[in-house]
């Protein structure tokens, strides 16, 4: 058996993270068929590296199918519900940074915060008999802010595009997703509450608590941090 590294497979969040390793003297190199999710990692034995998305890295490490992996705050925290039990945050990567963010449409001059967001979900469900509709793809996430908040009168629907155009569309009433500038935001005429912020999230290596290691398993671990300053 062998240590498992699992990185993003593809754009900007592979790329960063193929230089964030170099940057620390470990060369991380895919397949030369950029078709294939193969890829290896020069100099350090008994490591070997697994392409694969980042919204799976989560479940990997927690399912032990991966040591470390690479993914962000927001990936971690939505599809695991007790992450800490299950993963050891070893370092944040300082890219991949984002906000999760709750943003309702600028026209919406009254509502400024989640005690206003609270009442217009009231009037709105008083005016129309069903509730204020929040696109998002993180349920969790959203569902726990909110109950903490105490906004309750809204329904969370399911948003895997582009959850900005909801709005528009006219299959949602607020939004909570993830930006990194705000400028997708501003072009579809939307505003981040003031007390609006849900998480900030960055690309972060993370370690599973539950793959199972050999003693060479634990070997190659440590001569992996040692050589990314972790040790």
């Amino acid at each position: 058996m062998t240590v498992r590294l699992g990185v993003p497979s593809k754009g900007r969040l592979m790329d960063k993270t193929f230089d964030w390793f170099a940057a620390r003297g470990v060369r991380l190199a895919r397949s030369a068929d950029q078709r294939e999710y193969a890829a290896q990692i020069e100099g350090i034995g008994g490591v070997s590296l697994v392409l694969v998305s980042a919204g799976e890295v989560p479940r990997d490490l927690a399912a032990g199918r991966l040591h470390l992996g690479v993914t962000g705050t927001d990936l971690v925290r939505e599809k695991l519900p007790r992450w800490e039990q299950q993963l050891r945050e070893l370092v944040p990567m300082g890219f991949g940074e984002a906000n999760l963010v709750l943003a309702v449409p600028r026209l919406w001059v009254d509502v400024d915060t989640l005690d206003d967001l609270d009442a217009a979900a009231a009037a709105f469900r008083a005016q129309h008999g069903w509730r204020l509709r929040i696109a998002t793809k993180y349920h969790r996430l959203v569902r726990d802010f909110l109950r903490e908040a105490g906004v309750a009168d809204y329904a969370l629907v399911d948003s895997q595009g582009a959850t900005e155009g909801t709005i528009r569309n006219e299959t949602a009433e607020a939004i909570a997703d993830i930006t990194s500038t705000g400028d997708t935001l501003r072009a579809n005429h939307l505003k981040t509450l003031s007390d609006g912020l849900i998480l900030r999230s960055q690309a972060t290596l993370w370690q599973s608590r539950t793959a199972p290691m050999t003693g060479a398993d634990r070997a190659a671990l440590s001569a992996l941090l040692g050589r990314i300053g972790l040790s």
